[in-house]
């Protein structure tokens, strides 16, 4: 073990994956596996195909060169025309909602020899990426201009919802998505296939019985790594919540006073500190910082360990109910997923993979 690891439980990610896939594929939805928070990690992406993903999702395209084989690539974020060429190369399948990138698109498919498909994305309320609903034209337009990219195939429509505005997936909300799909269907005549029902906070309504008909495919990340419910917070029952967990060390244990000495003023990141004065304490130094996580969003494991904050290298925790830890131990911590995210991001930080 380093001095932070962060341990991943393939066998636990395995069951999540094949309980959602499951859930989705008895309505007949498809699984797009969203890897970004992960960073693309290969073992997780190959575990995902092998447990029922039916295509990988990413919104980086580094992260996209990082996918094995066997699975199509959608691109998740918009791209800009300076893009095209790239998500043509390295994802099968974009998410669009701009006429100037779809045309880049179309230039960009036809100068590789390829033929791309591209997802419509319309936004229903969240007030994010895509055509707003109410914008029939406009949402034509788009369509249209994908039409007429002989390297472009106009796949389906999509959309997004609590990301930004909070907005939750309801029967009526993605049954104007369905609606607009039968739309450009009739429109068109095209099978428009693919019909994305937004993210993990989709779950909840597709288990309650109340997604609609017509939704063929959600994009699921964050509730097949932490096993939880994004549309109301908590864990998603029949989810593992500990694929991830971070362990770190101590490296410094000291008793000292529970405020600091002196005149106060902002700290390294800017910000007016203050603290309770709960007496002495034991206060440990864990060799992790902001630089590699998000330290709001750990929670520790270890009864009786608190954390104080943090700094660029140093987590501070209080081991005042825990007197017999000592520099070297190690504590464990679960991480949110904006914590994940991070922890993913940083070098620093080793990825141990094991399966019980």
């Amino acid at each position: 073990m380093s001095f932070r690891d962060l341990v991943v439980d393939v066998a636990k990610f395995r069951e999540n994956v094949r309980t959602v896939a499951g859930w989705c594929r008895k309505r007949g939805i498809g699984i797009a596996y969203v890897t970004k928070c992960t960073l693309a990690d290969p073992v997780l992406s190959q575990a995902a195909m092998a447990e029922g993903a039916a295509l990988f999702a990413d919104s980086r395209l580094l992260n996209m060169e990082r996918l094995p084989q066997g699975l199509p690539r959608l691109m998740l974020r918009i791209g800009c025309p300076e893009e095209a060429e790239d998500i043509v190369r390295q994802a099968d399948i974009s998410l669009q909602s701009e006429i100037a990138t779809i045309r880049a698109m179309g230039q960009a498919a036809r100068s590789q020899g390829r033929r791309h498909k591209v997802v419509l994305m319309i936004d229903l309320g969240d007030l994010r990426e895509g055509i707003f609903f109410e914008n029939t034209q406009g949402i034509l337009d788009a369509a249209e201009a994908v039409v007429r990219e002989e390297g472009l195939e106009l796949y389906g429509v999509g959309t997004n919802l609590t990301c930004f505005g909070g907005i939750m997936p309801s029967r009526e909300n993605l049954g104007v998505l369905t609606d607009i799909a039968d739309d450009l269907r009739r429109r068109f005549t095209l099978p428009l296939p693919f019909v994305s029902g937004g993210n993990s906070s989709s779950l909840p309504l597709l288990l309650s019985g109340g997604m609609p008909e017509g939704i063929t495919n959600l994009r699921i990340g964050e509730s097949i790594l932490l096993g939880t419910d994004t549309a109301h917070g908590g864990p998603l029952a029949g989810l593992r919540q500990d694929v991830f967990t971070l362990q770190v060390k101590l490296v410094e244990v000291q008793h000292k006073p529970s405020r600091p000495v002196g005149e106060s003023s902002l700290n390294a990141f800017g910000e007016k500190v203050t603290f309770e004065d709960k007496g002495p304490m034991l206060r440990g130094i864990c060799a992790i910082g902001r630089q590699d996580v998000d330290i709001d969003g750990l929670r520790p494991l270890d009864e009786g360990v608190q954390i104080l904050g943090g700094s660029s290298d140093h987590l501070l925790v209080d081991l005042t109910q825990r007197p017999n830890l000592q520099v070297g131990d190690t504590l464990s911590f679960a991480p949110s997923y904006g914590a994940l995210l991070r922890l993913y991001t940083s070098p620093f930080v080793c990825k141990v993979h094991f399966s019980e």
